[in-house]
Formats: C-alpha cells, sequence, structure tokens
C-alpha cells in the first residue's frame, strides 16, 4: 500500500498550531527514549505515530509475564524476548516515516554521554531512581532537554527539564526539585501501580516531547506536574534554580549504582555472604515480601507476605527463630524488617542487603 505522509498526518496537520512547518520540524528531530517498558513503549509509539523522524529505543530487559497488564504494546508471545527489539519492531509496523533503531544494553556511567550526544531531546521511561539522575545529570552536562517521567502507585510526575531560555541559560532540572537519590522509595514491581496511569503518564510526556519540537504550547519546565489516579487530580509543584549544585562535580564523583543502604540500620541487614553462613540452620526462616508470590526465589522461602499486602499486627513471631526478610533490591524488605522490630523490639530479624537481584 502506497502511503503518503500527507494523508498520514492530515488530522495533526491540520492543527493551525502544527501545520506543515511543525511536520517538517518533527520529521527533523532526533528522539532518544530510554526505558521501553511501562512508561517507554507507548512513548515510542506514539512519538512515531506523530511523525519523528529519528527514534532510539533502550532497555537491557527482557519481556516478563508480569509487565504484560501495563506494558501493552507487548504480547504473550514475547515473553523472555527483548523489549527494545520487539518494541523497534512494532513501531517499523505502524509508521513508515521514522527510521527507528535501537539499543539492548544497560545505560552505565560510561556510555550514557555518547549515547545522548546526537540526539534532539531525551525521554526519560526507566523506573530506577539511580538512572534516572544519571540521565539528568548526562543532560545537564550535554545541555540536551529531559523529558522526565514517573510513577509512585497511584501518583504520576511529568516535567521537561533543562530547556534553554532566551538568555542561554537552561530551566530547571531533576536536581532542583530532588537534589539527592531518595534512598528508600520502591520500584513500581515492588510498590505496585494501576496500568491506567502509566498510559497517562506517557502520553503526557510524549505531549511535552511535541510541544518541545514544535515549539507550540506551555512547557512543563521550573515545575512538576503531579497526577493522582484515585482522586483524578493534579497539581504543579513550582521550581526553583539551585546554582550550589555542581553537576559536573557529582557526575565525576557518582557511580550511579543502587545503593540503598546508606540510611539504613546497619544491625537490621545481613549480607549475602553471611546470610549462605546461617541459610541451613534450623532456627533460620526466610520471609518473602515480593508482591509477585511465584517470582523465583534462589533459596528455600518458608513465608510469603506480600509487601502490598503487609500489616505487622498480622504476624506471629517465633522468639527461638532468625529471621531474615527478602525482595528484589533490599528496599521494601528494609522497611518491613524495620517495622517488625519496632513492633516486636526482641525479635532477631535481618533484610538481605541489596535483595535476591545481587544474591
Amino acid at each position: 500500500m502506497n502511503i503518503t505522509s500527507e494523508e498520514f498526518f492530515k488530522r495533526q496537520t491540520t492543527l493551525s498550531e502544527i501545520g506543515n512547518e511543525g511536520q517538517k520540524l518533527l520529521q527533523k528531530a532526533k528522539v532518544l527514549v530510554i526505558g521501553c517498558g511501562g512508561l517507554g513503549s507507548p512513548i515510542a509509539i506514539y512519538l512515531a505515530s506523530s511523525g519523528v523522524g529519528k527514534l532510539h529505543l533502550v532497555d537491557f530487559d527482557t519481556v516478563s509475564v508480569s509487565n504484560l497488564h501495563r506494558q501493552v504494546f507487548f504480547k504473550t508471545e514475547d515473553v523472555s524476548k527483548s523489549k527494545a527489539e520487539i518494541l523497534a519492531s512494532e513501531v517499523k509496523k505502524r509508521t513508515p516515516f521514522t527510521n527507528v533503531s535501537y539499543t539492548d544494553k544497560a545505560v552505565t556511567k560510561n556510555t550514557i554521554l555518547e549515547l545522548i550526544s546526537n540526539f534532539d531531546v531525551v525521554v526519560d521511561g526507566t523506573d530506577s531512581l539511580p538512572i534516572k539522575y544519571l540521565i539528568n545529570d548526562a543532560c545537564v552536562l550535554l545541555k540536551k532537554p529531559l523529558v522526565y517521567g514517573s510513577l509512585y502507585k497511584f501518583d504520576g510526575y511529568v516535567a521537561t527539564f533543562n530547556v534553554q531560555n532566551k538568555d542561554g541559560s537552561f530551566s530547571c532540572n531533576l536536581r532542583d526539585a530532588f537534589p539527592k537519590i531518595a534512598t528508600d522509595i520502591p520500584n513500581c514491581e515492588e510498590a505496585g501501580t494501576l496500568n491506567p496511569i502509566v498510559g497517562i503518564i506517557a502520553l503526557l510526556q510524549v505531549n511535552e516531547v511535541l510541544k518541545l519540537i514544535t515549539k507550540t504550547g506551555t512547557l512543563l519546565v521550573n515545575q512538576l506536574l503531579i497526577y493522582n489516579a484515585l482522586e483524578n487530580s493534579q497539581f504543579k509543584m513550582k521550581l526553583r534554580k539551585n546554582d550550589s549544585i555542581n553537576i559536573e562535580e557529582i557526575f565525576k564523583n557518582s557511580d550511579y549504582s543502587e545503593t540503598y543502604c546508606e540510611t539504613q540500620d546497619a544491625s537490621l541487614l545481613i549480607s549475602a555472604s553471611e546470610f549462605k553462613k546461617i541459610e541451613s540452620e534450623n532456627s533460620m526462616e526466610v520471609i518473602s515480601v515480593l508482591n509477585h508470590t511465584d517470582a523465583p526465589v534462589p533459596f528455600k522461602v518458608q513465608q510469603k507476605m506480600p509487601y502490598k499486602n503487609f500489616n505487622a499486627e498480622d504476624f506471629k513471631p517465633d522468639f527461638d527463630k532468625k529471621y531474615v526478610v527478602i525482595c528484589k533490591k533490599g528496599i521494601t524488605s528494609y522497611d518491613v524488617t524495620l517495622k517488625l522490630k519496632e513492633k516486636f523490639p526482641t525479635l532477631t530479624i535481618f533484610s538481605l542487603v541489596d535483595g535476591i537481584e545481587n544474591f
């Protein structure tokens, strides 16, 4: 079938604010989408369908069954396949006017600067806080605009960071909103999320990208939009530039790893090596707080208490036992350990450092 761009984008170019000139700007644009999951997959599809000329997708992960309820462009037959590859293929099927490519490797401090250097706009579709800060810092260093999106349970967050002003200065970035990486916030896998809010936040990000490229409308600069799905409400948090933050120095000295134990009580932690020494003891019990109770665990689990349903009041302790609480990254397991220790001060209980992901 011979499809012309004029016919394909007719409804969009009919808008006087976009028109043919706006469509040409989209066709010339080069956009990098990092993360091809709940946020990144609809972002990629809608950007391509809007006429973005060059699109590069980045994600090291593969499709899992638990992804399917919110990552709606993946199918059951895609399980265990590369997210970036499948999504790139999906884009190619839907629009002939976008040059799409992909990278199925993780973003690291060593690769990020080269990765983003050739793109006009960077879109963050990740769910890792350290990686979000890595992307933000790299965009500041290379003076690239960043369209940010994030999720926490029923809340979603959107902003457009690091946009150049007329005087040559730049708008606020992620560190102006949150200077340091929080160490106690679970990702969506551990905290859970509702699928409509994933799509809502992704499309708000797409909207920001289109406005940015076509120079149309008012961008979410120097503010953070916060949307709540339960109340169907939103408000904008004003941001102020913090010139005391030296991102070049931060980038130089940070490794951006998933280290959450800096603010955790060491007496409530057990390392993987220490755990292995006591794993076979009869007095030891492992408690999994993974929300997906059928998720594979590399050792025997005696109790399963999904974090989403956890209540310290329901726990019946055996004070003759030692308990080790586990989760994926060591965040929710520490929260549960802390609450149980507060409820039962004489209980012997530990959280597995860095979780089973790094076991």
